[in-house]
């Protein structure tokens, strides 16, 4: 067999590549990550563009389809755009309107039983001190309390020093994220305003550098994902729906207070995959317990019914029907996905999966289909 001159320089660049990486692991993951932060704004902002695009595509078919007229035509996608986000901006803005007032009003609450309780405390420790027996039992103990009010003391110290030392640094993450966040946005709204524009440059890139044969598999692949990704986010928000709307009926039935308010934050926070419906349980824990802690601990036997039922039934039957994927292999994603990689991971784990699952299915159906025609 002969080797070309071409397939000689292919090979070494590549091998030079892999040693360079096997001399050099540190610094290049070092320098990876460099970069995934210098471009995560860029990457958000495709992630946003992504989930947005589907509310814009539901939006597109009812303003002005078939219009004529110029100036609808060009004004069509800022509209469809423009509304997209009002609607995302409302959602969210209804929830926390729901939430934040109810929850600033238990904090309040909370910090006035204070002064109670630190009475109650007080009243406690004196009658303590009056009991001769556990006086006593105290005093022989031998606990060194100078020792450990001075160990208190230089603990809080050091803890306020710690606190405005790391201000600066709370401000400036603010900052940098607030920013992020604007940039992220602004490249969202570009993509989805410049949608066909891109898509027919990465078609002429692909065109000019790839074979036909290959560009059939990469369009077949980004196909499949395509429509588990997008199957998955309308899914998820269905679950995310449910769960909600459970957690406010199961709350009223009960007679539970807060339930309006914790359902619709768990409708948010549930479309975090499993995990989520935890965090809105603590937020509605902490919201009930300042009225009640009876019922604030009956909540929680609730919402940890709620959430094995919704991990074990609604989830794998929602998210899973709507990608196609059997419910054991959903479990499988989630549990996996976030092994490796926290909250991100279980968000990317089904989706992915699905993803796979349908590649191989088809794949194998063809093979088999193959062999049946040989036979």
């Amino acid at each position: 067999m002969k080797i070309s001159k071409k397939d000689i320089i292919k090979y070494s660049i590549i091998g030079v590549l892999l040693l360079f990486i096997l001399i050099y692991p540190v610094k290049i993951y070092g320098g990876v990550m460099n970069l995934l932060g210098v471009l995560m704004p860029l990457i958000l902002g495709a992630v946003m563009a992504y989930v947005l695009n589907i509310l814009c595509v539901k939006l597109e078919k009812y303003f002005f389809p078939n219009t004529k007229i110029k100036i609808l035509q060009k004004s069509r996608r800022g509209l469809v755009i423009l509304s997209t986000l009002i609607i995302v901006s409302l959602v969210l803005a209804g929830v926390f309107w729901l939430v934040l007032p109810q929850f600033f009003s238990a904090l309040s609450n909370f910090f006035k039983y204070i002064p109670s309780f630190i009475n109650d405390l007080s009243n406690l420790f004196e009658k303590i001190n009056h009991n001769s027996f556990v006086s006593d039992q105290i005093e022989s103990m031998n606990i060194d309390w100078s020792s450990i009010q001075a160990k208190v003391m230089k603990y809080l110290t050091s803890g306020v020093g710690g606190v405005f030392g790391s201000t600066f640094k709370i401000v400036s993450g603010i900052t940098k994220g607030f920013v992020n966040f604007i940039l992220a946005l602004t490249f969202a709204i570009y993509i989805l305003a410049t949608k066909e524009k891109l898509g027919r440059q990465v078609k002429k890139l692909m065109n000019a550098y790839m074979t036909k044969k290959h560009i059939k598999k990469v369009n077949y692949v980004l196909h499949v994902t395509n429509n588990m990704f997008s199957s998955f986010i309308a899914g998820q928000v269905t679950e995310a729906i449910i769960l909600g709307s459970l957690c406010a009926i199961g709350m009223l039935i009960f007679r539970l207070p807060y339930a309006l308010s914790v359902g619709a934050f768990i409708s948010i926070t549930a479309l975090i995959p499993i995990l989520g419906a935890w965090l809105g349980g603590i937020v509605g824990f902490l919201l009930i317990a300042v009225e009640s802690p009876i019922k604030a601990v009956f909540f929680v036997i609730f919402i940890l019914v709620l959430q094995q039922f919704e991990s074990n039934v609604i989830y794998p039957r929602v998210v899973g029907t709507s990608i196609g994927l059997p419910g054991i292999w959903v479990l499988a994603a989630i549990t996996v996905g976030g092994g490796l990689n926290g909250i991100v991971g279980m968000l990317l784990g089904v989706p992915v999966a699905a993803t796979i699952y349908q590649l191989v299915k088809n794949d194998s159906n063809r093979r088999l289909n193959e062999v049946e025609k040989v036979e």
